[in-house]
């Protein structure tokens, strides 16, 4: 059975913006990424964990590179989608692409030498979510492993709005406001709303300044 999570976040996912995403609007994000993931990871063959992985972006590419690949979503259709490009890459699949959840992984101890939490902890607006989320993480990684995790500022609905001219809208106003105050957003997806807003902002999300992250990571 599919991990339950916010109604709003199901209805941004059932628009499939991870297709390409990384290949279009968001490519310095995918790019740079890999970069990071290139600089941190240990050497293949080692055993990585993509945690939220989605359809599978980073995850096929590091079985390409000999990586042994275990990919856990909690939306089935990412799943399925990563688990039609493994078959479709023969030569390097992936080792596994099953449904799960960032807070209880279906994973051994200290199985994974790397775990990728590239999307997990800004979709987990409750800290007690993130530090178990965290926690688990830790659980199978071996004792030297690496964990590689993703945050969004809590800038960036600021950023969008600079971006495409929304700034000052006095709804999206008070969106960025309450992002810079709180760290989470509470809206839904702006699609076509607030004179043609291309915004990709979706509920459920938490957001950091650089100094809140630390309370997460000491959990």
């Amino acid at each position: 059975m599919a991990p339950e999570f916010d109604a709003a976040i199901a209805a941004h996912y059932g628009h499939d913006p991870e297709r390409d995403r990384l290949d279009t609007w968001a490519r310095l994000e995918g790019i740079r990424t890999r970069e990071l993931l290139s600089r941190f990871l240990p050497a293949a063959p080692a055993v990585v964990l993509d945690v939220g992985g989605a359809r599978g972006a980073y995850a096929l590419e590091l079985a390409r590179e000999g990586y042994e690949v275990h990919l856990v979503d909690p939306y089935e259709p990412h799943v399925a989608a990563a688990g039609a490009a493994s078959a479709a890459q023969s030569d390097a699949p992936l080792a596994s692409a099953v449904v799960g959840d960032a807070r209880e992984l279906p994973f051994a101890d200290a199985c994974a030498h790397a775990v990728l939490m590239l999307g997990p902890l800004y979709h987990l607006p409750a800290a007690t979510d993130r530090g178990q989320a965290l926690a688990e993480a830790c659980r199978v990684l071996h004792s030297k492993g690496v964990l590689i995790a993703a945050g969004i500022s809590r800038f960036a609905s600021t950023y969008e709005g600079v971006r495409w001219g929304l700034i000052a809208d006095p709804t999206f106003e008070a969106i960025v406001e309450g992002d810079c105050v709180t760290g989470c957003i509470a809206i839904q997806i702006l699609r076509g709303g607030l004179s043609g807003s291309r915004s990709r902002t979706f509920t459920g999300q938490r957001s950091y300044a650089k100094s809140s992250a630390q309370p997460d990571c000491s959990m």
